[in-house]
């Protein structure tokens, strides 16, 4: 082997395997040459932009296909009622935005014809090096710098445009809202914000939520809850009330001798959760109301009702205390 000086070469260059296999010496790596290994590192590689360090690869991109700059994101604000929200709804909002050029059709060239190739990558939209190492030679593909990828390059630029492909317009979007959202939440339109410079895909839409307040109703979480006000004579005898809800009114019982601060609770009232099947309750809130201006006659019966044993408060056997309110609440 090392009196024959093409054998000794390639065991310099490959080892023991360089000088076996075929009768024609070379690398032979079990039936596979030094090209079929590269081109297996090539597949792992591919999409990483390594791919080319390998060899082989880097014809699967960028095959002569114009390829733009990608458009900005876009973020719009919308609000939406708590009916809205209960239920999900559709929006169609007007959206001033970057669209594709209507004289080019987005390409940037006059007449959407004013294309040459590109002399440095041929129409690749890459170009390729070849270095020897000791490895032998390998081969790097990096993104063309003459036409950016494209494999193109526009001679006659569009007079609308100045051959970005893009023009300020306005556009008219359907925005699928769904149920359960919260303020501060944001959805996500891809492809849906500006559009991207000489047919390059659009960026994406933002859609941040606001939420309008409700004039009778305050949101927690997926719970909804109301302030009933309630008089003294009311709570100590007892009456039907109707309290408001997404859908209606809703007819509720307050029982005698029901104490402020009681929390009533609606089940299902409240708000679905987003992308779940958890919907929230109602919960009212009872306060007692005390009059502050009184005639003669009110002060005088409320005197009389005061010596009362019935009227003198006594919490150990009509009224719960807060923290046994608290725990009736989380119970219920």
């Amino acid at each position: 082997m090392l009196s024959d000086g093409q054998k000794r070469q390639r065991y310099d260059q490959f080892g023991h395997q360089g000088v076996g296999g075929a009768a024609g010496g070379g690398f032979s790596g079990g039936g596979m040459s030094m090209d079929d290994i590269f081109s297996h590192f090539s597949d792992v590689f591919e999409g990483s932009g390594f791919e080319g360090f390998f060899g082989g690869g880097g014809n699967r991109r960028g095959q002569g296909g114009r390829v733009g700059t990608r458009g900005s994101n876009l973020r719009i604000k919308v609000a939406l009622t708590l009916d809205d929200i209960a239920h999900g709804c559709e929006k169609k909002i007007k959206v001033n935005k970057g669209i594709k050029c209507n004289t080019c059709s987005g390409t940037g060239a006059q007449g959407g014809s004013g294309f040459s190739t590109c002399s440095t990558c041929r129409g690749q939209g890459q170009v390729r090096q070849v270095a020897n190492t000791v490895f032998g030679q390998m081969q790097t593909t990096t993104t063309c710098p003459t036409c950016q990828g494209e494999g193109q390059i526009i001679t006659k630029k569009c007079k609308h445009c100045h051959g970005s492909g893009i023009e300020h317009g306005e556009e008219l979007i359907t925005i699928k809202i769904p149920a359960g959202l919260a303020e501060g939440m944001q959805l996500n339109m891809s492809g849906r914000g500006n559009a991207g410079e000489r047919g390059g895909p659009g960026g994406d839409l933002l859609v941040l939520i606001e939420e309008i307040p409700h004039a009778e109703l305050k949101r927690d979480g997926v719970n909804l809850i109301y302030d009933l006000y309630v008089n003294f004579a009311d709570a100590a005898l007892g009456i039907q009330v109707e309290v408001p809800t997404i859908e209606a009114k809703a007819r509720i019982k307050i029982e005698p001798g029901t104490q402020a601060g009681k929390v009533l609770r609606l089940k299902g009232k409240g708000l679905p959760q987003v992308n779940s099947y958890v919907q929230g309750d109602l919960l009212v809130n009872v306060n007692v109301w005390t009059p502050q201006q009184l005639n003669s006659e009110e002060r005088k019966t409320l005197e009389k009702l005061r010596e009362s044993e019935n009227f003198k408060p006594n919490p150990g056997k009509n009224e719960k205390g807060f923290f046994d309110r608290m725990k009736e609440y989380f119970q219920a």
